[in-house]
């Protein structure tokens, strides 16, 4: 990778996009990076954390850092299909108008777009978010929309439970990440957010990021050059299989968890699609640390966002999934070999 200007001239530019987001959006270092490995291995988000925790203005900085369109949409139970697609209204003079919705409006300028509480919707719009994810596409009007470098983020209200409607694991599939953002633990960093002025106003906050770092339409073709740049050995492979396999008879490869009984723990393990997008996420992890070759660190470091939604526990410990699945990665790592 060293030889090849074009990539190394674009790692500089994602860093220093890096960079730049995190002197807007303060105390969420792994989170932002993860957010960058998933931009470029162009795969969608699911965000988990409370109310307040500076979600939609971390994805606001990204689509103004990248220059595309920012559109986003509030779940609800009453939400409908139609409602990404279009909005209607009467004007002054009492004629109806119609109007593209959030979804389609920006049409192929969308970089970013983001579904708050997805799980407030109703499996019909949750469907049709999924048909948009996967072909980056919608039918509006008579007409397709093409929205092909958009990416995807949602989060899920984990607080309140009544009229919520949980992400089927086809949907959560779709997803290259769930990333946790919480409150920062750095006291200094928590004093700063709350009695810093600047950190109160989001508007003149993300002013200062004037102009776009990196071209969002370039992406695509970025991260095809990444995917094929960046080399896998055939250790890393096997290392790779071990820890799928892992994912779906943990019990076989001498992983415990305290309190848990391991043969009954897992339904089903990581599906090909998500070790795949896994392993995309590997790659830009290593090409962002300067290397042309994936390491187990690479693997490592997407672990635990690209598995923890995608190993679907028995109903006994679903519940519990928020304290197991950090154990569980931490377990897989530990526990199977590295080349």
């Amino acid at each position: 990778m060293a030889g090849n200007q074009r990539l190394q001239s674009a790692r500089d530019k994602a860093l220093a996009l890096e960079q730049v987001v995190n002197t807007v959006v303060i105390g969420q270092q792994q989170a932002i990076r993860l957010i960058l490995i998933a931009l470029h291995a162009r795969g969608h988000v699911l965000l988990e954390g409370g109310v307040g925790v500076g979600k939609t203005t971390l994805l606001r900085a990204f689509s103004k850092a990248l220059g595309g369109a920012f559109g986003r949409i509030e779940g609800s139970v009453d939400l409908m299909p139609n409602d990404l697609l279009y909005s209607a209204w009467v004007d002054g003079d009492g004629k109806p108008v119609i109007d593209p919705g959030p979804l389609i409006s920006h049409g192929e300028d969308t970089a970013v777009f983001f579904f708050n509480e997805i799980n407030r919707a109703r499996p019909q719009v949750q469907s049709l978010l999924l048909r948009a994810m996967a072909e980056r596409s919608a039918e509006a009007f008579g007409r397709e929309y093409k929205f092909p470098h958009m990416v995807v983020f949602a989060d899920r209200n984990a607080v309140e439970k009544e009229e919520t409607f949980e992400l089927s694991a086809a949907a959560r599939d779709r997803f290259l990440f769930e990333i946790g953002i919480s409150n920062p633990l750095d006291v200094a960093v928590r004093k700063q957010l709350i009695f810093d002025p600047k950190f109160h106003d989001v508007d003149a906050l993300l002013s200062t990021l004037s102009e776009p770092l990196l071209d969002y339409s370039e992406l695509n073709a970025l991260d095809h050059d990444i995917q094929q740049a960046i080399f896998v050995s055939e250790e890393i492979e096997d290392y790779i299989v071990r820890i799928w396999d892992a994912t779906w008879e943990p019990h076989k490869f001498g992983i415990e968890i305290p309190d848990v009984y391991m043969e009954d723990l897992v339904v089903a393990g990581a599906s090909v699609r998500g070790m795949s997008a896994m392993v995309r996420a590997a790659k830009v992890s290593a090409w962002l640390a300067g290397r042309d070759h994936v390491l187990p660190d690479d693997v490592h470091a997407v672990l635990l966002p690209a598995l923890t939604h995608r190993v679907f526990l028995s109903p006994v410990y679903e519940g519990r999934r928020e304290h197991i699945m950090p154990l569980f990665v931490e377990a897989l790592r530990n526990h199977i070999s590295t080349p």
